[in-house]
């Protein structure tokens, strides 16, 4: 995991004793978890009383060190080993490792879940349905009399709120140089798995 010199700064200042006791540590863990997982979570997570006594540049300073730890983290899907090797170069004692590599177990398959829902990957076809369908009339009603294909793509997508069908009309030539474009790209797929 490549991070910053500014996030290795934060979270070594996290990792000192004298600047977070265990408490502000656990509470600014907690913080930087809440903040990337909960939606209506605000700056009033680092209100707390308990984090009044530390400088809140310093404050807002480690808890984006951690947020960004947690972020790559979830992105590399790191086990404990990997967190605890981290954690161990930046100063953190065993007992700080064990609450964070705790507190990530916890989260880590909702933070999974965002990280996935973030970014633009195309839907995965799950299925194809078709009918024939005939024209008889145009819009402005002349005469046509011809077959079209009404094709749907059933496809799996993270985000509910998207549709998750994509539909199109095509006449027999379109509809096979769909299927020969298609099998062209199956052969080429096989052909690459074969090298």
């Amino acid at each position: 995991m490549e991070l910053s010199e500014y996030v290795q700064k934060g979270f070594q200042m996290l990792a000192d004793p004298g600047s977070f006791d265990s408490n502000a540590f656990t509470l600014l863990l907690r913080a930087a978890f809440q903040s990337l997982l909960d939606a209506q979570a605000d700056e009033a997570v680092l209100d707390h009383p308990d984090l009044k006594h530390i400088d809140p540049v310093v404050l807002k300073h480690c808890h984006t060190a951690a947020a960004t730890y947690i972020l790559e983290a979830g992105k590399h899907r790191a086990d404990k080993s990997t967190l605890s090797t981290y954690l161990e170069d930046c100063k953190f004692d065993r007992e700080r490792i064990e609450l964070f590599c705790t507190e990530y177990q916890n989260n880590k398959n909702s933070l999974e879940s965002l990280l996935g829902s973030i970014g633009r990957s195309l839907p995965h076809i799950t299925d194809v349905s078709w009918r024939l369908e005939y024209q008889i009339k145009t819009n402005q009603l002349h005469k046509m009399y011809r077959p079209a294909y009404l094709v749907t793509l059933n496809v799996e997508n993270a985000d509910p709120r998207t549709y998750p069908k994509i539909s199109f009309s095509c006449n027999m030539e379109q509809l096979q140089d769909l299927v020969g474009k298609l099998k062209d790209a199956s052969k080429s797929l096989e052909r690459a798995t074969q090298l």
